[in-house]
């Protein structure tokens, strides 16, 4: 008797404000994908961010990690809100243990200018078109994991301090990882860095030239953080792979939202240690919207694109959804971030009827 295949297990964190909308629909495509190859998916819903804190009082329940770890890979939704302002921990709090959780070291990011996008930039047309550029930002260290020390309501002033803190394999492992990527695309690495101030960055750079003299194929240049945001937002064709540190590459994603007009069409990966890869739009919870049924979900559905890609290495699948993705845009089929009037439900739809896939053996 052979035995049934066994399902791909996907441990789904719907989280806050219009987390599970995006989540349901990227679901769907993913589900469908799977079908098209005989794969059962079994998603199961477990908590993360506020909607953890208000049913536990943990941002991240044990039993969220857990299965997480069991997983072969992680779909999550947002996390966040003005409810939770005042918490004692704060909903982003769970995110961060989730990413240190998985040994989730490396955040790609994929900022594609698809035809039709760029006349919803805020930059000229002319400046965008075309781009196409991949974040590898380093998730695991610097300022977000550092020794903060700091008293309230000290008199005379009050007073702060946040450290940054990085390792050389810290650093090594992230750059390998740029370098191995950009062989894949147009084989070239921008390292953005603050060298000429930060402690962290000059060893950051030291690390990163070391790493791109064992890729002799792969031309690097170093950028500095400042002069980097200008470049980004006048240049960003001349742009392929883009490795930073773990703030810069926080803003500097963010930033790069306004080369495609909104951070809603803009997917995520998180992977690279011993855990499984999470994969989420890069988007906030966005409260505001949260149940009108208007939050875009191309983000959250290209980011099964990535998880098809980097977890399953389906690349035809993969592909499939990204024209998929592609052609909906083309055609102005765009939700009120990009101008539009659909709905997340009638984007979803029309991504599942342009969607391709391989008809089951």
């Amino acid at each position: 008797m052979t035995a049934a295949p066994t399902p791909f297990r996907l441990a789904v964190l719907p989280g806050d404000g219009v987390g599970p909308e995006v989540t349901a629909a990227a679901l769907r495509v993913l589900e469908i994908s799977l079908q098209s190859e005989g794969v059962d998916l079994l998603a199961t819903p477990y908590l993360i961010g506020g909607a953890a804190l208000d049913a536990t009082g943990e941002p991240l329940p044990k039993e969220s990690l857990e299965a997480a770890r069991r997983s072969d890979a992680v779909l999550l939704g947002a996390v966040g809100g003005p409810a939770w302002d005042h918490a004692p921990v704060r909903p982003e709090a769970g995110l961060l243990r989730l990413r240190a959780g998985l040994e989730a070291f490396a955040n790609l990011r994929p900022i594609r200018v698809w035809p039709g996008l760029e006349e919803h930039s805020t930059l000229r047309p002319e400046v965008v078109l075309g781009a196409d550029l991949l974040f590898v930002r380093e998730l695991t260290g610097g300022m977000y994991f550092g020794r903060p020390k700091g008293v309230s309501g000290q008199v005379p002033r009050r007073h702060a301090v946040d450290t940054s803190e990085y390792s050389e394999a810290e650093i090594r492992r992230t750059a390998e990882m740029a370098f191995r990527l950009a062989q894949e695309r147009r084989s070239h690495v921008t390292s953005v860095d603050k060298a000429n101030v930060m402690a962290t960055s000059q060893l950051w750079r030291d690390v990163v030239t070391e790493v791109g003299e064992r890729f002799p194929d792969v031309t690097l240049d170093h950028c500095l953080v400042d002069s980097f945001a200008l470049r980004l937002l006048q240049r960003p064709g001349t742009l392929d792979v883009v490795v930073t540190e773990n703030l810069f590459g926080d803003i500097l994603t963010d930033e790069a939202a306004a080369l495609t007009g909104s951070l809603g069409v803009i997917p995520s990966a998180s992977g690279g240690g011993e855990g499984p890869w999470l994969y989420e739009p890069v988007h906030g919870s966005a409260p505001d919207i949260a149940g009108r049924g208007i939050a875009n979900p191309l983000g959250s559905i290209a980011a099964v694109a990535l998880l098809l890609r980097l977890t399953l290495h389906r690349e035809t699948l993969a592909s499939a959804v990204e024209q998929a993705v592609g052609r909906v845009i083309a055609e102005g089929r765009l939700t009120p971030d990009l101008g539009g009037s659909a709905t997340t439900e009638s984007v979803t739809e029309a991504v599942l009827e342009r969607l391709v896939v391989p008809t089951p053996a």
